[in-house]
């Protein structure tokens, strides 16, 4: 899970301002009914900002109230008119809705052109990394700004990403790349080349979970084509047709732990979810992904999912698989916090993405024991094969083909 880090004066900058402003702000919202009734619906329509966009503010004038601001969800912006004028609020309205259709030329849809595409929080390089998206992704785009381009990846996930990560797309365009055949390269780490030859050029790098149009064989290569219009060879041990890989999941724990196994010894990286590097929640993101599921992004959406398996550290129930999570339990003054998440892979041990992705015990008799983990151990989510609106199976809605 990531958690916005501010400077020292940004912090007391803002103390001082809370501290001397408090009750000229809590007498502005008291007459501020229009905002208190967008409050209201963005907390229905988006409680949580990092997958949803309700981004507006009303200001008052002479004639009411000035409404301003943008959202990616049509509803919401009708809804919200709707109520002020049930309630009798007067108002002008200066909502944009997303996707701008104009200022993107129609291309609402896009897909991820290199093998890994960093994405930010705000649109400029020195921006904080939130998340990543790998070769073949399909993302909406909702915006532009400069070089860099606002998407929404499949899991909901919301960021900026540069002109370099991505291939704009009309839907027009999109369908048809959704319609072409596809090749899923398995390899943590490779590449692609210039011709069917392991002695030729390479045209890029490639990473397991990276999804390309699948134009033939020559040999024992696959010839691949990018979203831009790249042509490459891959070796055929290095991937699998699409469709094949997908027929031929049979996902369970033993293959969950094999394709953590596989990521030993991975660097951390806030922000990663790719085999250049994860976070924690990257980590159990990608070996889902590479097992044919789509999960949430952080883990403290991934605690949402799934189903209650132990929060008492009776850890004989858990099975391989299920997700462990750490963190800081509620008390009567403050929320719970969800910091870490882990994989078990059975015998007391799960593996995760800490310092790097390695494995740790639960048995407090080992002399590796994981005590720092086990004293804020929360609980444990069972997610494999449950039915769950943030869970998705690539076998019943894929997002790669049609």
């Amino acid at each position: 899970m990531k958690i916005k880090k501010y400077s020292f004066w940004t912090l007391a900058l803002a103390g001082i301002l809370v501290s001397c402003n408090e009750k000229a702000e809590n007498t502005s919202e008291e007459k501020n009914e229009a905002q208190i009734v967008i409050d209201s619906l963005e907390n229905v329509y988006a409680p949580d900002g990092r997958v949803a966009l309700f981004d507006v503010e009303a200001e008052k004038n002479a004639d009411g109230f000035k409404i301003e601001g943008e959202t990616n969800m049509l509803e919401a912006a009708d809804d919200l008119e709707k109520t002020l004028n049930q309630k009798g609020i007067k108002f002008t309205s200066n909502i944009q809705t997303l996707p701008d259709e104009k200022g993107l030329e129609n291309q609402t849809m896009g897909v991820i052109k290199i093998s890994v595409a960093n994405l930010r929080e705000e649109p400029r390089h020195a921006a904080q990394l939130v998340t990543q998206a790998t070769l073949g992704m399909p993302v909406k785009v909702y915006k532009k700004e400069g070089s860099w381009y606002y998407i929404q990846t499949p899991e909901g996930y919301l960021a900026w990403v540069d002109y370099g990560g991505i291939q704009n797309m009309t839907k027009e365009e999109f369908s048809d790349w959704k319609s072409k055949e596809k090749l899923i390269y398995l390899n943590p780490y490779g590449k692609s080349l210039k011709s069917p030859s392991n002695d030729a050029e390479v045209v890029s790098d490639l990473v397991a979970g990276n999804v390309l149009e699948l134009t033939s064989e020559k040999g024992n290569f696959y010839e691949i084509t990018y979203p831009d219009g790249r042509t490459a060879f891959v070796p055929e041990f290095d991937a699998k047709p699409y469709k094949t890989w997908l027929a031929d999941l049979d996902v369970n724990g033993e293959t969950l732990v094999e394709t953590g196994e596989k990521l030993m010894g991975l660097p951390y990286l806030w922000g990663g979810t790719s085999p250049k590097g994860v976070d924690c929640s990257g980590f159990t993101k990608t070996v889902y992904f590479l097992n044919g599921m789509v999960i949430p992004r952080d883990a403290s959406q991934q605690i949402h999912t799934g189903v209650l398996v132990d929060s008492t550290k009776n850890f004989e129930n858990l099975v391989a698989g299920d997700l462990l999570f750490f963190g800081k339990p509620a008390t009567d003054s403050s929320k719970e916090r969800v910091i870490h998440v882990g994989m078990w892979i059975g015998d007391h041990k799960f593996i995760h993405s800490m310092g790097d992705v390695h494995i740790s015990t639960m048995d407090t008799t080992a002399d590796d024991f994981d005590e720092y983990n086990y004293n804020r151990y929360l609980r444990t989510k069972r997610i494999l094969n449950e039915k769950d609106k943030g869970l998705q199976y690539l076998k019943e809605a894929d997002i790669f083909t049609e």
